[in-house]
């Protein structure tokens, strides 16, 4: 078994594992590390560059990148004689009843993003296995980390490298699916953000990709840990978290934090605070970061304004959807100490309420 998939809880160093793997491989190993955002290839980057600044073969690409230079470059006239790919369109997308070339390129002949994984798909097949073959020359390897962000053709492409001869290593963690490469894609929708388990489940039932989990996390808290493993019913079957942060402050855990207490509390401890989106907390003026641009980020602290399934969550139990779900164990997980989550009544949840020290001596839900 060749192919594989690492599952790795938020705060288990997946990046660094991606650099300690690169950094003990042969220097002449032509290898491609794949990610989606331009943050996480800039973090690859800087990593790979102080731990195996000597492995020349070793290249960080973005997804469009690598389908653009691999795939609609260099094989584009096999579905469109004569054309080539001249830019790349992020934002724009083709008229709905788009066909042919115009779904794909715009008017300039730059590539659209959100149609670039649909086109590369159709270039595997139209070049007959020639796509396939020259990637076969060129990388011995393909390491993918946050594959958890692609989506839809996506798929596709990562099966054909599965059953390619290039080794596919793959990392990511699928309770932290908030992105994605084609959010308005129907195309493979049942696989879409956290439910991409699925497709993975399939392809190691099938044989051709190997699932390891890894479940330690240096970042969160046990009681944060604990929580966060809530988040996801057992019916996923993720496996439970065991937390390696033994670090011991005045203020560790999981509270709640009532609407009139909030200024204290973020006087007091100076958390990262999290919404949903921009609608979302406006009733309290503070800084905040919306739930799915604190992917990737790391504090001591966060201060959390629900959305009302969270809050039904935390009273009730309500089980939250895969996307909600994901968003708010992203949030949760960003704390190495604490997370407080405002809410006004706690319904049946046994999270303790963060009271000010000058009301009580201690923390307790009263």
């Amino acid at each position: 078994m060749v192919n594989h998939l690492t599952l790795a809880v938020a705060g288990s160093g997946k990046t660094r594992g991606i650099v300690d793997y690169c950094a003990a491989m042969p220097t002449d190993r032509r290898v491609l590390v794949l990610t989606y955002t331009q943050a996480n290839q800039a973090e690859l980057r800087g990593r790979l560059a102080s731990r195996a600044g000597d492995h020349p073969e070793i290249e960080v690409m973005g997804w469009y990148t690598f389908l653009l230079r691999n795939f609609a470059r260099p094989f584009l006239p096999f579905l469109f004689p004569g054309r080539r790919v001249l830019g790349f369109n992020f934002d724009g997308r083709p008229h709905r009843m788009a066909k042919g070339l115009h779904r794909f390129l715009d008017s300039s002949g730059a590539a659209y993003a959100c149609e670039l994984g649909r086109l590369a798909n159709e270039l595997i097949e139209a070049s007959g296995g020639a796509l396939i073959r020259r990637l076969q020359c060129i990388y011995k390897e393909v390491l993918i980390d946050e594959v958890q962000d692609l989506s839809s053709h996506d798929w596709e492409i990562i099966d054909a490298l599965l059953h390619s001869t290039v080794d596919v290593h793959m990392v990511g963690d699928i309770r932290q699916a908030v992105l994605a490469t084609n959010p308005r894609s129907s195309k493979n929708k049942r696989y879409a953000y956290a439910d991409s388990i699925h497709w993975f489940r399939e392809r190691e039932a099938k044989g051709i990709l190997e699932i390891s989990e890894s479940s330690e996390t240096w970042r969160c808290r046990p009681e944060i840990a604990a929580f966060a493993d809530t988040i996801f019913e057992a019916s996923w079957g993720f496996p439970t978290t065991q937390s390696r942060n033994g670090t011991v402050t005045c203020h560790d855990g999981v509270f709640l934090v009532r609407p009139q207490d909030v200024d204290r509390y973020v006087d007091e401890f100076r958390p990262l605070c999290l919404r949903s989106s921009a609608n979302s907390g406006k009733i309290f003026n503070l800084k905040y970061v919306n739930f799915r641009l604190a992917k990737g980020t790391q504090c001591k602290r966060v201060l959390i304004v629900p959305t009302q399934g969270i809050e039904k969550f935390i009273q009730r139990g309500t089980r939250l959807g895969p996307i909600p779900a994901a968003s708010f164990y992203v949030a949760v997980t960003r704390a190495f100490q604490s997370v407080g989550v405002v809410l006004a009544e706690p319904g049946n949840s046994a999270l303790p309420f963060w009271k000010p020290f000058g009301d009580v001596m201690s923390e307790s839900n009263e």
